[in-house]
């Protein structure tokens, strides 16, 4: 009895370690036998996150090639607006390289599969250790591939993102659903494969904004970065989050 009283205390203080402030760390996805680099960040104000209150969560994929935790400059932003931030490393060393040939929607399909079922785990594996914060209510965040990866998942008719904002993604087209909001920010060197971005109905039909960085690079979106750049994506993704007009429509 008292042996059980220690294990429950020891597995209790080591949680509450592995995930401290700001963590990197690797959960398993048992069922594909699947390791899972991810780094979590509470926001600021994570003392007044309760089971009662929760506070907001988003989920950051990287773009292909770019390590997850190269996006500090947007985890900063939204630790400082009250999300747990959750960065997850999609592609492992054991992973089939990202297709360059053929029909790239069709080739790489089973990329953006793979990355939204791991999504789906990381959402339900960590939701069960931070109660403080609503799963339920995701915001999902992707550069480039880690766009993709995050549209591809809105499409499955999920219940549980309330955003979506990619990060100068350019092939699988972003939702059509009037309960997701979602803001895309686009570069200024490489144009997104026809359907998408949305027509000009759609943009006044749904809750969605597209919004181009003038002189912008797609492989500058991420930390290392020019700080003007970086600059201005956050001041996009802070606008779209308060739920403020779209004022850039393309």
């Amino acid at each position: 009895m008292r042996f059980s009283l220690l294990l429950s205390l020891f597995l209790s203080f080591s949680n509450h370690m592995l995930f401290a402030s700001t963590h990197s760390n690797t959960i398993f996805d048992k069922s594909r036998d699947r390791n899972i680099p991810v780094t979590v960040s509470k926001p600021i104000n994570s003392a007044s996150c309760t089971q009662k209150n929760q506070c907001p969560v988003a989920i950051i994929s990287a773009g292909y090639g770019i390590k997850h935790t190269k996006y500090q400059f947007i985890e900063t932003l939204l630790k400082q607006r009250g999300f747990l931030t959750i960065a997850v490393g999609h592609e492992l060393p054991s992973d089939p390289p990202l297709s360059v040939t053929g029909n790239l929607y069709q080739t790489r399909s089973e990329n953006w599969q793979r990355g939204a079922a791991t999504l789906r785990f990381v959402r339900s594996f960590l939701g069960e250790k931070f109660i403080g914060y609503n799963f339920n209510a995701l915001t999902l965040i992707g550069h480039s591939n880690g766009g993709d990866i995050s549209s591809w998942l809105a499409n499955e008719n999920v219940d549980f993102i309330e955003r979506v904002i990619t990060i100068d993604h350019r092939r699988v087209p972003l939702p059509r659903n009037h309960n997701i909001k979602v803001l895309s920010i686009r570069g200024s060197d490489f144009p997104a494969d026809e359907g998408v971005l949305y027509t000009p109905s759609e943009l006044s039909e749904y809750p969605v904004c597209i919004v181009k960085i003038d002189k912008s690079r797609h492989n500058d979106m991420y930390d290392g970065g020019p700080t003007w750049l970086k600059e201005a994506i956050t001041d996009k993704i802070a606008l779209f989050l308060t739920d403020k007009p779209c004022s850039n429509k393309h």
